[in-house]
């Protein structure tokens, strides 16, 4: 929405209204039902056309074939995302049309109530607080837990490995549900969020390597997951400073030297921001070790780092609302 603040200035108070509109609903009321959820209606899309695009898994395929088979699984995986995301910007963009002819704080009040769905910080939070509640009571029951909130094989996880995915999958959540969210509607307004969501969730859903539920997702998913790779990039890099700026700390070179272990571009900012400020180690079997030199999580833990992304959000609010004081000012004189 800054990108149409030039022409008309009351677009700094429409911005920060719908941004409080939308935390407090999600803060005091939480999540839509199902029903009425659009990331709901987007993930639902993307089931459906993923057993199209993404191929059985099948041995014994001749080269040849194979390489058609990628070829058709790449240019479905993009056509299929390039439509559904042209559809949701052109309807959001309608949406936002149609309500820029209320009075100021009306629109700030239904752009608030559509931005809510579409970012989600308590629910994110909640889940998480369940997997130490959940360890308290077995190991199996923590397990259980986290498998809501990661895709990776839980059934061997260690206690101190259940915590380490839990604030691995808190912190890029903090950047994929929250900030970069909030930081697309506040450039782009609707359709921003709108498209970014839509990429996150079809990231999540298509951007597997190898064999998934059966079916090869390596070509048929890899436009989503550069296509979530670009959008998400500089709110991962957003996310990390506002927890070290939080957390009263400056970042340091390490957290290039940590962000960089990852298979993620994004995805290791976060995660290395949050190593470093608790000094903690986090690991993925296999797959990497974040600070390796720091203590393993304990039972305190997860509850220092929902305290570290939560003054983040903070720090993200206050600088966004004195931008917009500012901006509104200039613009108006």
């Amino acid at each position: 929405m800054l990108l149409h603040l030039n022409s008309n200035p009351e677009l700094a108070q429409v911005i920060a209204l719908s941004l409080l509109v939308g935390w407090l609903i999600d803060r005091y009321l939480g999540e839509p039902k199902s029903a009425w959820h659009p990331v709901v209606w987007i993930g639902q899309y993307l089931h459906f056309f993923g057993k199209l695009i993404a191929p059985v898994a099948v041995k014994g395929i001749p080269e040849t074939f194979r390489a058609l088979q990628k070829l058709r699984a790449y240019c479905l995986g993009a056509f299929f995302w390039l439509l559904a995301a042209t559809v949701l910007v052109l309807i959001a963009n309608e949406v936002e049309q149609v309500v820029s002819r209320f009075a100021w704080y009306w629109q700030a009040l239904c752009l608030g109530i559509l931005l809510k769905p579409l970012f989600s910080w308590r629910m994110l939070r909640d889940e998480v607080v369940a997997v130490e509640s959940a360890l308290t009571s077995s190991l199996d029951a923590g397990r259980l837990q986290l498998a809501r909130l990661v895709s990776r094989d839980v059934q061997y996880l260690s206690e101190i490995e259940v915590r380490e995915s839990a604030i691995e999958t808190l912190t890029e959540n903090l950047n994929d549900s929250v900030i970069s969210a909030l930081l697309w509607f506040v450039l782009a307004g609707l359709p921003g969020i709108l498209l970014y969501r839509f990429a996150n969730t079809a990231d999540a859903m298509w951007g597997y390597r190898g064999e998934h539920g059966g079916r090869i997702w390596t070509w048929a998913g890899k436009w989503a997951a550069r296509a979530d790779d670009v959008l998400s990039w500089p709110g991962a890099r957003l996310t990390a400073l506002l927890m070290f700026v939080g957390s009263a700390r400056l970042p340091s070179a390490a957290l290039w030297r940590e962000a960089s272990a990852t298979t993620s571009p994004n995805g290791g900012w976060p995660m290395g921001a949050i190593a470093l400020i608790l000094n903690i180690r986090l690991t993925k079997p296999s797959v990497y070790v974040l600070h390796a030199c720091g203590a393993n999580v304990n039972a305190q833990h997860i509850g220092k780092a929902i305290v570290v992304c939560e003054r983040a959000i903070l720090v993200w609010f206050a600088l966004v609302g004195l931008m917009l004081l500012a901006l509104y000012f200039l613009m108006s004189r």
